[in-house]
């Protein structure tokens, strides 16, 4: 006897942004519209995450009931940007993101410059969540502009980071090269009632062919050899604070946003985290796979990195454990999901009908999203056998 699946669908969808493009909530807003196109009797359920990088602070408080606060800081090049951080339960709990006030997004693809881009717009940021005197901090590090090892975050809590007059280094990571004294105490002292927790989305170590200038400098804007110069720059940075009893450089993502992973770990004392599961925890997602009988997740790119601390890998993994299938929508799809099937992927597909340039593709992103999910709704009711 063929055994047939409900009419009536529990559908959950919970994609991360398409950086540059949409936000979480958009991409969630835009897959609902299209499924309900197709299957308008289906219990749809939207999600939004992050797994640390940009739209961290945006998900988790909107997720959390909390309330979203905009600070004026410094940006990567010195311009002024907006930035937003955000409280939680009346302000007991506090959220920043480096992408907010040092944001890769916040340069311009032609302006990047990995030698001067600095972090002190992140630390403007923190000291304005900071002022709400919350219990628990949570940052979120991916998406940054900077390679500066954190500098200018310290420098913004008040810390003195200066050259062998007794002058303050440049921003950047340039001006680590020229550090010779540091006095943390300062940016210490601001944590003191705080407990600092930290969204990873990355192992990579501080320096060597596999730290934060080698894998990530290029993108920032950096030439092979700039890359080389801000290893050794960090290297300065990393041996200067170790005569002082602190280690930013031995851990699994000391890397992270260009060397903050290792200041916020080794010096502010923070916990490290994978994202991804901190913002699914967050937002309670599991309560809502246990009802699911399919779920959709997106992100901007799916390829063999996604495996690695990714949206798309966090998702799948944990609906894997409640026997839930998962597909992937991506704007662009690798050739190598392997480990992502293995960690629970159904299946995945590029949203982009025709080549297309990348522009275009920006601009028609959220209609091709409601188009495929529309389509594969489709798909799915035309099949038969249980999905679970």
């Amino acid at each position: 006897m063929t055994t047939h699946r409900p009419s009536t669908l529990n559908v959950v969808i919970a994609p991360d942004s398409f950086k540059e493009c949409l936000s979480a909530d958009q991409v969630a807003r835009a897959i609902a519209r299209g499924w309900n196109k197709a299957a308008p009797s289906d219990q749809v359920i939207q999600v939004p995450l992050a797994d640390g990088g940009e739209g961290t602070t945006v998900a988790l408080t909107k997720a959390l009931n909390g309330q979203l606060h905009a600070v004026q800081v410094t940006g990567p090049l010195g311009e002024p940007v907006t930035a937003h951080f955000g409280l939680v339960n009346d302000g007991a709990m506090a959220i920043v993101e480096v992408a907010e006030g040092s944001g890769l997004h916040c340069v311009p693809s032609e302006a990047r410059d990995a030698m001067r881009s600095d972090s002190r717009g992140t630390g403007e940021l923190i000291l304005a969540a900071l002022a709400h005197r919350p219990r628990t901090l949570i940052m979120g590090l991916g998406g940054s502009a900077t390679t500066d090892g954190a500098a200018g975050i310290l420098r913004a809590l008040g810390a003195r980071l200066l050259d062998k007059k007794g002058n303050p280094v440049s921003p950047g990571g340039l001006g680590l090269a020229k550090l010779s004294s540091v006095d943390l105490a300062p940016a210490i002292e601001r944590f003191s009632g705080t407990e600092l927790v930290v969204a990873c989305d990355v192992n990579n170590p501080l320096l060597g062919p596999n730290g934060a200038a080698a894998v990530f400098g290029p993108q920032k804007g950096a030439t092979p050899e700039q890359v080389t110069e801000l290893d050794n720059n960090l290297a300065n940075f990393a041996r200067l604070v170790e005569q002082q009893g602190f280690d930013i450089s031995s851990f699994p993502g000391s890397g992270a946003a260009g060397g903050i992973g290792g200041v916020v770990a080794g010096i502010l004392g923070a916990k490290l985290r994978p994202g991804i599961e901190l913002v699914m925890e967050a937002v309670a997602l599991e309560s809502h796979l246990k009802q699911a009988d399919l779920v959709i997740t997106a992100e901007g790119a799916i390829d063999a990195q996604s495996a690695y601390g990714k949206t798309p890998a966090g998702v799948a993994a944990l609906a894997k454990q409640h026997g839930v299938p998962v597909i992937g929508l991506a704007g662009k799809l690798g050739d190598d999901l392997s480990k992502l099937h293995d960690l629970g992927l159904s299946a995945a597909f590029s949203i982009t009908p025709a080549p297309i340039r990348l522009q275009d593709a920006y601009q028609q992103a959220e209609k091709n999203l409601a188009q495929a999910a529309e389509q594969l709704a489709r798909l799915v009711h035309a099949v038969s056998v249980p999905l679970r």
